[in-house]
């Protein structure tokens, strides 16, 4: 397989780096990125274009519109809209010219809202996506149909896997669009530096997440490519859930903040508990995550710290 062309949509993105550093370490040779500016993904004709010029054997589709509760709740038309957009004609645009697979990314809020936990893959369609989830989590879903459509109808090779919530060194620190645990860092960090007393945090701290650290990711990623041909959905994560009020705590710890946590409990939890069943990895294509959260945590603060503040010059202790 080292051979094979493979494109990585979303290439430059956070996950998309790490997959790409993944797979030339383990002596890929032609793999290359897809997305913005040289491609409009949610535009057919560029994608396309994409084929036509890039010629794969292989894609890998990890482009997506996403963030965290905030953004999902003030984007849900068009969270729809691209990420359907995105993946649809992509997916059909392969079969169309016969690449070997497609290898397509959903997401945990796919699964129902009150899902049993661990999040087993036979659980889900068995109820409607946690309500600020539900756009998103359902036009990633929707690859999943077409994925086990095309493999019945013309034999056609793509598989589907449901990440958890990654985090790692260059994720998305935009306010805006970040995930909780990108936020809170720069929260505490934003703290420090403003020597504010106290942050603010969405909830009440009694929603339970499951974390992956991106590497670990970008490895299973690349196993499930190499050895998984199967129409089933696979989870892949760390096979743990922590609250959210014990993450914070233990952000506070490592950035060094010592003020005050507030929580906003006007503001949402979110889907109530995650945490997924990974024996299905494991058993597929042998996949265990390494990275223990509080090494991954570091790491990923370490990361925010020399690229973020200290390049900026901000006094953090």
């Amino acid at each position: 397989m080292h051979d094979k062309r493979i494109t990585v949509t979303g290439g430059k993105g956070f996950l998309g780096t790490h997959l790409i550093y993944n797979l030339e370490k383990n002596g890929y040779t032609n793999v290359r990125s897809a997305g913005r500016p040289e491609y409009d993904l949610t535009k057919t004709g560029d994608i396309i274009r994409m084929y036509d010029e890039q010629k794969p054997d292989i894609v890998i589709h990890l482009a997506a519109k996403v963030g965290g509760i905030g953004f999902n709740l003030e984007n849900p038309g068009s969270l729809f809209y691209e990420n359907i957009m995105m993946g649809v004609p992509m997916l059909h645009e392969g079969y169309l010219r016969g690449i070997e697979k497609f290898v397509a990314l959903g997401t945990i809020c796919a699964y129902p809202k009150f899902t049993p936990v661990p999040f087993n893959e036979d659980d889900l369609w068995n109820g409607y996506p946690e309500e600020t989830n539900a756009p998103y989590g359902l036009a990633k879903k929707m690859l999943l149909v077409q994925a086990e459509a095309y493999r019945r109808q013309y034999g056609f090779n793509a598989i589907f896997l449901l990440p958890v919530n990654l985090y790692g060194p260059g994720d998305n620190f935009d306010p805006r669009s970040s995930h909780v645990i990108p936020a809170l860092i720069k929260k505490c960090f934003d703290a420090i530096k403003n020597k504010d007393n106290e942050i603010v945090v969405w909830g009440t701290g009694n929603a339970t997440r499951e974390f992956f650290y991106v590497e670990d990711a970008a490895e299973a990623i690349r196993l499930a490519t190499e050895r998984y041909n199967k129409s089933a959905p696979v989870n892949i994560g760390a096979g743990f859930e922590i609250a959210i009020k014990d993450l914070v705590a233990l952000i506070v710890e490592l950035t060094g903040f010592d003020g005050k946590v507030r929580w906003d409990t006007t503001k949402p939890d979110g889907q109530p508990r995650r945490m997924l069943d990974t024996s299905r990895a494991y058993r597929e294509f042998g996949f265990k995550a390494k990275t223990g959260f509080r090494e991954g945590l570091t790491k990923t603060i370490a990361w925010y710290r020399e690229h973020v503040h200290l390049s900026n010059k901000n006094p953090i202790k």
